[in-house]
């Protein structure tokens, strides 16, 4: 049986590959082996909101389910209020344009494309942060004070009178807001199920696929009947509700053990090493794939954010742009429930051959919208291009507790997502630049579509580099368990052998 069909999750040694339990050491040096069923250990709290039992199994066993399908509920929601309104953000930034733009500013669009482009960014840029908070204060107490901020942030961005503003209400404030917010919603996942956690991460990442078919319509219709600000505060409505699910995530795995915060009744704040967890970057496999998904994703925004206004463009007005956000929305519910479930029967790191070949389709699909001068033939690219966003969005959370196991699960994805956020922020602003300054998005487009393929070539060599680091772990296990064998003393090994031994010299 695979360890993917046994659904226990792997303990983690050396350099972060994923080890056996029963191949591990005891701190004392000598051999140890996986618990049995009767014993367990008490899990040690540093102020975290564990609310799990106080002794937990060594080798836990997410339930499978109970419980776990409120959280994921829950997690659907934040996915869809969170990326639902970003993956729109072609309608706001039209409207951005509307309500502050000018005919004489030539550098309209790129100064508005900061704006979407800040709040995307950010999301990601504040997860390394988000993840030690995760790790200290749990996923609950976590996900619910970002979603404070987060209203806190979009509600403050109804209320300015200018585009300037809205850089730190709307780009920063909101999305720290949505960060804090959104992290936890993977983490809680690996708490409650493991033999499904591909399709259950299939059917959350749903969520922004659902609020991204419908959401550019409704915003379209608010923008019209009500303008921009009023529709920012509607929007509140959603992050309201995100803040009640978060009260959900109810965590069963012991937050990290090493983050004391009091020594001798007096607070003390940890080292960064101890804080961060730098052990994950010891695995090889990780580090590749950490690198080579920020490098797919410099022009994986951008046709979100300059889709709309490209249409206009070429189309004129009276084109519904709203319906290709509702193709890639459509494809990207069925990419992400299809491949979800796929995944649960890929075993190991070579889920990641998933995430290549959707790369390869992503880029190949922005090269592609400048060549479509019909209506007919965008809604085609976008039909592809969101069922591999799908694809590629809905196996990180799995490819991540392969890598590095659930124990650093939270850390390796906060990392991933930091990195994420310099391309996901620059693309968009680039693009919108070259659009100033050659009259048209042809070229931006163009340029978008090659990063994907490139990170999809890097992150080939994860399966085979992950493959012959197992392979050297397990040899230098091999021959420290063969070390320690010999340095046990014989009658040890056999109890009969010293009282033979003294046997035979009375006799004598």
């Amino acid at each position: 049986m695979t360890q993917e069909q046994s659904g226990s999750p792997p303990a983690l040694v050396g350099n972060g590959e994923n080890i056996p339990l029963h191949c591990m050491e005891k701190e004392n040096g000598e051999l140890g082996s996986a618990p049995s069923g009767g014993e367990e250990e008490t899990p040690r709290d540093n102020g975290g909101d564990l609310e799990a039992s106080k002794e937990l199994p060594k080798e836990f066993e997410p339930p499978e389910g109970g419980w776990g399908w409120i959280v994921m509920l829950a997690a659907m929601w934040c996915n869809g209020s969170v990326f639902g309104i970003q993956n729109a953000c072609g309608v706001l930034f039209v409207s951005l344009i509307e309500v502050f733009g000018s005919t004489e500013d030539t550098e309209l669009r790129f100064k508005t494309a900061w704006v979407n482009s800040l709040s995307m960014g950010m999301i990601f840029f504040c997860s390394p942060v988000v993840s030690v908070f995760t790790d200290i204060f749990g996923c609950r107490k976590t996900a619910v004070v970002g979603a404070a901020v987060g209203i806190v942030g979009l509600l403050s961005s109804s209320f300015v009178s200018s585009l300037e503003p809205l850089y730190f209400t709307y780009g920063i404030l909101f999305a720290c807001g949505c960060s804090f917010a959104y992290q936890p919603s993977l983490v809680i996942l690996g708490h409650y199920f493991k033999k499904r956690l591909g399709l259950v991460n299939g059917i959350v990442t749903a969520g922004s696929s659902l609020f991204t078919v419908s959401l550019p319509f409704v915003l379209r219709f608010m923008l019209d009947q009500i303008g921009l600000f009023n529709t920012l505060r509607v929007l509140c409505i959603l992050m309201f509700v995100l803040f009640l699910a978060g009260f959900t995530y109810k965590p069963l795995v012991p937050p990290r053990s090493n983050l004391k915060f009091e020594q001798n009744g007096k607070f003390r704040c940890p080292s960064a090493t101890k804080i961060f967890n730098f052990s994950i970057f010891k695995s090889k496999s990780y580090c590749i794939w950490a690198f080579g998904i920020p490098a797919a994703l410099f022009g994986y925004f951008v046709p979100y954010v300059h889709l709309m206004n490209h249409v206009r463009e070429i189309l004129g007005k009276d084109v519904k742009e709203e319906v290709l956000l509702l193709c890639i929305g459509v494809t990207s519910l069925v990419g992400r429930l299809i491949f979800g479930r796929l995944a649960d029967y890929i075993p190991g790191v070579k889920k990641v051959y998933l995430q290549v070949v959707s790369f390869f389709f992503i880029g190949l699909m922005s090269m592609m919208i400048p060549v479509c001068h019909s209506f007919g033939g965008l809604i085609a690219v976008c039909l592809f291009m969101g069922l591999f966003d799908g694809c590629f969005i809905c196996i990180m959370a799995p490819i991540a507790f392969e890598l590095v196991g659930p124990e650093n699960v939270s850390q390796a994805i906060g990392f991933l997502l930091g990195f994420m956020s310099i391309p996901m922020t620059v693309g968009p602003p680039i693009a919108g630049f070259l659009r100033d300054r050659l009259g048209s998005y042809d070229v931006a487009f163009y340029l978008a579509g090659i990063p994907p393929i490139i990170g999809g070539f890097i992150l080939c060599l994860i399966p085979w580099i992950h493959q012959r680091t197992l392979q050297k772990n397990a040899k230098a296990l091999n021959a420290d368990v063969e070390e320690k064998m010999l340095e046990i003393p014989v009658s040890k090994l056999l109890p009969g052998t010293a009282e033979n031994a003294k046997k035979d010299d009375s006799e004598i």
